[in-house]
């Protein structure tokens, strides 16, 4: 499926989306700074490791100049309860570094003026930072139409077909940028998310469950396997003892 129908079937998805688990609100935005640094501390851990980091952080160092200036150490240590501490406390003092370098001061309160693609590019140039960081930074921050892509999303997007089966990161991002309504960006990033988390897991996910289990290829290539299984059991031939003759039937006593 493509161009037009591919675009319908992913609106009428979202759709689904949104009446079973509802259009999430948009949380307060934090400055841009702030939420690349949150967005740094999320790679590869838990939203609950990510928050214990980042309040780590600014309790100990309550402004950025304090941990641009802080040990590297220091750093690592405050936010070790979110995984990769040493890769983490590099990337976020050398962003930190380059920002008071170019800008003269630790803000980048100017991607929000900036025109976005410009923005997106000068984000993934820092060290640390991908295409899903940036994209993150550009719309929970700076209110911007993109769709970032974490693994949850790349995962149901390849399940639905929305995307093929093989699709990269890079791809998915790519086609999802298309077919997402710039206007939806938000709740469907939250809310495909979600559903990652609760029902369609990388192991065991809850099919029957799933509110977009109707036009899932992933789903229906399940139901297939089950349907083929149950032929294969049922033609088997059932072993002499399990053959029922005349007489009493056993099962009854």
């Amino acid at each position: 499926m493509r161009g037009r129908g591919l675009r319908r079937r992913v609106k009428e998805d979202l759709d689904r989306l949104d009446r079973a688990l509802g259009r999430p609100p948009r949380r307060p935005r934090r400055p841009p700074l702030d939420e690349l640094i949150l967005t740094i501390l999320s790679q590869n851990t838990s939203d609950l490791n990510r928050d214990r980091a980042y309040r780590a952080l600014r309790r100990r160092f309550p402004s950025w100049e304090g941990v641009l200036r802080a040990r590297a150490a220091d750093v690592e240590e405050t936010i070790r309860v979110g995984g990769l501490a040493r890769t983490k406390s590099r990337a976020i003092q050398e962003v930190l570094r380059r920002i008071r370098r170019e800008r003269g001061a630790l803000s980048l309160d100017h991607l929000r003026t900036m025109p976005m693609e410009d923005a997106r590019a000068y984000l993934r140039s820092f060290r640390g930072v991908g295409e899903k960081t940036a994209r993150c930074v550009l719309l929970f921050s700076c209110g911007r139409p993109v769709f970032p892509v974490d693994t949850h999303i790349h995962r149901i997007a390849r399940r639905l077909g929305w995307v093929p089966a093989a699709a990269t990161p890079e791809r998915t991002h790519q086609a999802l940028a298309a077919l997402i309504p710039s206007d939806r960006c938000h709740a469907a990033h939250v809310n495909l998310i979600t559903l990652g988390r609760r029902t369609c897991r990388p192991r065991d996910p809850s099919c029957p469950s799933c509110p977009l289990r109707p036009g899932c290829r992933f789903a229906a290539g399940a139901r297939q396997a089950r349907a083929r299984g149950d032929r294969a059991r049922s033609s088997r031939p059932r072993p002499k003892s399990a053959r029922r003759g005349p007489g009493i039937d056993r099962g009854l006593y």
